[in-house]
């Protein structure tokens, strides 16, 4: 059975998945606003994620593969200051290890497949903002322009692994912290 829900915005919906929708609204109109909002939006992502196996206080690593369409400065801000380190990969480097969350950009499909195929049954969390209808397999997609940026939620995509993810998570793409 398919379900879609909706916060802000119009359905989401793709066949053989649940996608759920949310945005946040940047206060600074610039790239700079750009940059801030989506590393609020991706701390905010991570602090909601439970590794099996995660050690408190342990830094995650986060992959950056492909291009980012959003901005190319990806540095959660994770609530709490938990640290994320980051680093850029190819797709091929990504699954050698060290990668708790994997953020795909701009790449060829062929890499993004192998990538988001490797990635079932692990715990990864995967991130992109090259996939407007969230619909190639990552867990949550992130889409935006300079007022707004807004991210979906996949799922299937999360149910597919062991990681788990706070259903509180929508919370934090609200414009005013309450999920509608």
């Amino acid at each position: 059975m398919l379900v879609s829900l909706l916060l802000i915005g119009s359905s989401l919906t793709t066949p053989q998945m649940a996608v759920q929708a949310a945005s946040q609204t940047i206060v600074e109109n610039s790239a700079e606003g750009v940059t801030n909002g989506v590393n609020r939006i991706l701390g905010g992502i991570i602090s909601y994620a439970r590794w099996p196996a995660s050690s408190p206080g342990t830094p995650h690593g986060l992959c950056l593969v492909g291009a980012p369409r959003l901005t190319g400065r990806i540095a959660p801000i994770v609530p709490g200051g938990q640290a994320v380190a980051v680093r850029r990969t190819t797709a091929a480097g990504a699954t050698s290890g060290g990668c708790d969350i994997i953020f795909l950009g701009h790449m060829p499909i062929a890499d993004r497949q192998r990538l988001i195929g490797w990635v079932r049954g692990r715990p990864v969390l995967t991130i992109t903002d090259d996939d407007p209808d969230c619909s190639f397999g990552a867990m949550f997609c992130l889409n935006g322009g300079r007022s707004k940026i807004s991210f979906s939620v996949n799922l299937d995509a999360i149910g597919r692994g062991p990681l788990r993810i706070d259903p509180r998570v929508l919370k934090i793409g609200s414009d005013d912290g309450e999920a509608r």
